[in-house]
């Protein structure tokens, strides 16, 4: 997503698109810190993630990520390992998309999203 035009609406961020699945921690004009927690067999509303930032996995368990027409974009039963419990990760923005908990533990993520335009 680097270098790319941000095309989606204000309307799919992940705290208004998905906010029973998203907690605003902090925010300013350089960075956001959200909580995800998805709890097992939920999937989450077609959201983004305008940002790209740093995710600290508190907790982690298999899952589907999906486009918005439903797609499989990743399945992480089809891995072979998961990211443990105090694993820091990188994630690019994300365009629209759902995350389905297809596991018996929470996702749990501590995401610093760093904004940039």
């Amino acid at each position: 997503m680097a270098g790319e035009v941000w095309t989606w609406p204000d309307s799919l961020d992940a705290l208004e698109a998905a906010p029973s699945f998203h907690r605003l921690l902090f925010e300013n004009d350089e960075l956001r810190v959200l909580e995800t927690k998805i709890p097992p067999g939920r999937v989450t509303e077609v959201h983004t993630h305008r940002w790209p930032g740093v995710l600290y996995v508190l907790s982690f368990g298999h899952c589907v990520r999906r486009d918005a027409d439903g797609e499989i974009l990743v399945d992480t039963r089809h891995r072979g390992s998961l990211l443990e419990p105090g694993t820091a990760t990188w994630e690019d923005a994300l365009p629209p998309h759902t995350l389905e908990n297809v596991d018996t533990r929470d996702i749990h993520i501590i995401g610093v999203e760093l904004k940039s335009e």
